[in-house]
């Protein structure tokens, strides 16, 4: 059995033996306390008495974020697809039990925030939903600043640094087929700027990691976000928005920033989200303990590189939202198709019968209990009522 293929049993197996205990209202799913050896802590995605509910409904299932202690939809409104002309079939969601809302000033320019502030009508619907946005240009500024340091050095040092960039590109886990994975169009082109910031990092971090226009920025990106959005808080604040590599983790400015927009009353709880070398930013975000959530890349395809660093970030009760679920074995983005027929034939191969590959996708993920929700993008009324009707489900995963 080749490394791929034990990687791919040994973790579907860990899904079908451990995908118990799931916290629902709805009637006849399963809950199952053996899931949690005796003595142990309970898992980050089960409920405690000081859990926070919000639009709760018998149709939907809700699992805990881990120290965040609230209580989300298995299935969440994804930003990606939220716009001014886009948002009006999300009161079928709320109606459904939806209650946690993605968001990112990236997306559409800020239309998607601003969409997201339409529907919330004010404060009409704030107290049913939970509410994250993110930092889109805080890796962005970190690439500049050290780039602009690079520009600054003699031809032989920028020769040595890019030999380096090249080195550490062969030879990282982070670009491996399978691992990686394209999700959007120009995600490729990450990774020159966030691999030379990590060369060049242990001698060049005192130009750039201490400098406050990291705080700059982050303050004036929640600041804009909460006047898109028409709201007076946030529950949680992602930041880096995409992170790269897990260096961009361990600036200063990040925790120190939030505490304060955090006193301010402005952010309630920190994440990170990632698409690339999504395990590497799990394990960073967990060694670091200031962050409570990680929004990550995680499918049927790169699982198996991430189930162990899920594992120890969730047993410190770091909570874990999945994205790029569906991505695996479809895309709306015309220059990334098809999907190679593989994916696809994998899925169905996991989870039988005619269920669209998307949602069969999504419905593996939440066969784990380790995650507490997948990010969904709802397009409209089909993908709304299609992708919550998987909340609570449960199937019998078949060996790929």
């Amino acid at each position: 059995m080749s490394s791929d293929s034990r990687r791919d049993f040994l973790h579907t197996s860990l899904l079908a033996t451990t995908a118990l205990g799931l916290v629902g209202d709805t009637a006849g799913l399963a809950q199952n306390s053996s899931a949690t050896p005796a003595g142990a802590s309970k898992l980050s995605t089960e409920p405690t008495p000081n859990a926070e509910w919000r639009n709760r409904q018998s149709g939907m299932a809700y699992r805990r974020l881990g120290r965040t202690n609230l209580m989300i939809s298995e299935v969440i409104s994804g930003g990606d697809p939220i716009g001014s002309d886009n948002y009006k079939h999300l009161d079928l969601a709320l109606e459904m039990g939806l209650n946690y809302l993605d968001m990112a000033p990236a997306y559409g320019n800020g239309d998607c925030e601003i969409a997201y502030g339409k529907f919330l009508g004010g404060s009409a619907k704030r107290d049913k939903v939970f509410l994250q946005t993110k930092v889109s240009q805080f890796g962005r500024l970190r690439n500049q600043m050290y780039d602009e340091v690079f520009k600054g050095l003699p031809g032989d040092k920028q020769v040595a640094i890019m030999k380096r960039v090249t080195e550490v590109r062969q030879t990282s886990l982070a670009e491996k087929p399978g691992y990686y994975i394209t999700y959007f169009p120009g995600q490729q082109g990450q990774f020159p700027g966030s691999v030379l910031s990590t060369v060049m990092r242990p001698d060049y971090a005192h130009l750039v990691e201490g400098s406050q226009r990291f705080r700059q920025c982050i303050e004036d990106s929640i600041n804009g976000s909460l006047s898109r959005v028409g709201t007076d808080h946030f529950d949680l604040l992602m930041c880096p928005h995409g992170a790269a590599t897990a260096d961009e983790l361990d600036n200063p400015h990040i925790y120190e920033t939030f505490q304060s927009i955090r006193k301010a009353g402005k952010a309630r709880y920190l994440g990170v989200t990632s698409h690339n070398d999504p395990a590497a930013i799990v394990r960073k975000a967990n060694e670091l303990r200031h962050y409570d959530a990680v929004m990550v890349a995680y499918n049927v395809i790169n699982a198996g590189y991430l189930d162990q660093a899920i594992v120890e970030a969730t047993n410190n009760d770091v909570g874990v939202i999945a994205m790029k679920t569906a991505h695996a074995v479809a895309t709306h983005h015309k220059p990334l198709q098809p999907i190679p027929q593989w994916r696809i034939d994998k899925i169905n191969k996991i989870i039988p019968g005619d269920m669209k590959p998307p949602m069969k996708a999504y419905l593996w993920v939440l066969q784990n209990p380790r995650i507490s929700a997948i990010n969904s993008n709802l397009w409209d009324e089909t993908f709304v009522r299609e992708n919550l009707s998987l909340a609570g489900k449960k199937v019998q995963l078949q060996s790929a």
